[in-house]
């Protein structure tokens, strides 16, 4: 490899905001270097993550450098389905990058479900939902092909999805919006007050009120779908394929031009170096992030991702009743997509919305909340007793409960969302570089989007021709 001299470009406030070793996770991002990882010079060695319950792969044997294909921002779910589809897809090596380990972000405090029923074929989305749907039904299949069990290894179940009306206004709505998912070719049908009482006993609905039910919608646990595909890349690293640096936060992107290329990451022990590009699926913080990035070529452009914050309530080994669904109200729809002016990007506004499941092993998960209240994490009681007493309101049983007897059997989760303002995920080339791409912005549908978006980042690198439409997730045109 001709020598070249890197130039360093370090990140240690993005946008004003400072950056906690937490936070530094989506830190990294690289290009160019080497064809593969020579396998002879790699030892790996595993450790078992306290957190997550799995061993996440090390790499030793890299003290000054190290070359791939492709160079992976962020290991949630997007990030790692983005490097099984080029391990699975080609013969390209491919590093992923995370200053902390799958599942630390968005990814490992969401609800797991796959539902359709609450989207809508007019949208930018649909196709990409659709095939994404697809390919996440693909894969459940491959599992069962190889023998396994998709619904011990990760919780795979088809549960159907129902969404709620509790009005005859909201009930109205929900029967244009079965029609529409039919006359786009999902099987779909509503359900009165009355047929919910066989479905869903639990639930309590008035006499007005009904529901759009989806019966081929699925769920499982993100947690141990990203546990899975991790551990499924790691098939590939013996061959030198493959390799991840956790705990590593990148520290500087090295360029040895200003002719629009990114040559290679410095992280905390290493430089890496990528030859054929960069992906940032650095979640909610991808626009402080590619704003940085960009600054410093000289070139403006702002990323409207920010962090949208969000509580969940999960209650294990719940005995008073079990739910047979995925339960979503109407109004999650509204809550979802929030304004596309200026002040929405700010404003401290809070939103609840009643969504119910039951997760494999018995427990009930309860949500949820949005608030654009930048990067805090912490729990917020007001939030929690505010969910517990909006599904009250769909399930009166819970009404008899005690909140805090339950509470010392389960857990909160508080993640945050990559919101977009435009309502849908940023995919493609970043206008400007040859070899730096973005897929990012998922809001809350990163689960459910994440082969689609795979798929398409894969095959935009690749130079394939595209299943999906790429042109309403394009980077240009999307910024501030």
């Amino acid at each position: 490899m001709e020598a070249t001299t890197l130039k360093p470009i370090t990140s240690s406030i993005l946008n004003g905001l400072h950056f906690s070793r937490r936070n530094d996770i989506l830190r990294p991002s690289s290009l160019r270097g080497g064809r593969k990882h020579t396998a002879g010079s790699i030892s790996i060695s595993v450790k078992r993550n306290r957190l997550n319950g799995y061993a996440p792969l090390r790499v030793s044997g890299l003290s000054s450098s190290g070359s791939f294909d492709v160079v992976v921002i962020g290991s949630g779910i997007i990030g790692l389905s983005i490097a099984r589809q080029f391990l699975v897809g080609s013969d390209l090596s491919v590093a992923v990058i995370d200053a902390a380990v799958p599942c630390s972000g968005a990814t490992g405090a969401g609800q797991g479900y796959l539902w359709k029923v609450h989207k809508s074929p007019d949208s930018d989305k649909w196709e990409l939902a659709t095939r994404s749907h697809q390919l996440w039904e693909n894969f459940a299949k491959s599992v069962e092909f190889e023998g396994m069990d998709p619904s011990e290894i990760f919780g795979w179940k088809k549960t159907g999805s129902l969404l709620l009306g509790r009005t005859s206004e909201e009930a109205s709505i929900l029967r244009k919006k079965v029609k529409q998912l039919m006359d786009a070719g999902t099987r779909a049908e509503f359900l009165t007050s009355s047929d919910l009482l066989t479905e869903e006993p639990a639930l309590m609905l008035d006499k007005d009120g009904g529901a759009a039910y989806a019966p081929d919608d699925y769920q499982l646990d993100a947690r141990s779908a990203v546990a899975f595909i991790e551990k499924s890349n790691r098939q590939f690293a013996a061959e030198g394929r493959y390799a991840e640096f956790y705990h590593e936060p990148a520290t500087s992107l090295l360029s040895s031009s200003n002719h629009g290329d990114i040559d290679a990451v410095q992280t905390s022990k290493n430089i890496l170096h990528s030859k054929k590009a960069v992906i940032l699926a650095a979640g909610c913080w991808s626009g402080s992030l590619i704003h940085e990035l960009i600054e410093h070529h000289g070139i403006e452009l702002d990323l409207p991702i920010k962090p949208r914050k969000g509580h969940l309530l999960v209650i294990d080994n719940f005995k008073p009743f079990k739910l047979n669904h995925g339960l979503m109200e109407a109004g999650y729809i509204t809550h979802e997509s929030a304004p596309n002016s200026g002040s929405a990007h700010t404003a401290q506004t809070t939103s609840v919305s009643m969504t119910a499941t039951m997760n494999t092993s018995g427990g009930l998960v309860l949500g949820s909340s949005r608030q654009l209240v930048g990067f805090n994490t912490e729990v917020d009681e007001s939030i929690i007793k505010s969910i517990w007493e909006k599904a009250g309101e769909f399930f009166p049983m819970l009404r008899k409960e005690s909140l805090v007897e339950l509470r010392q059997n389960g857990e909160v989760r508080v993640g945050l969302r990559p919101y977009s303002a435009h309502g849908k995920p940023v995919i493609g080339p970043v206008p400007g570089f040859s070899n730096l791409f973005v897929a990012a912005g998922h809001e809350g549908e990163g689960l459910s989007l994440a082969p689609g978006t795979a798929e398409m980042i894969v095959d935009m690198v690749l130079g394939n021709p595209g299943k999906v439409d790429p042109s309403p997730f394009a980077v240009r045109g999307r910024v501030c």
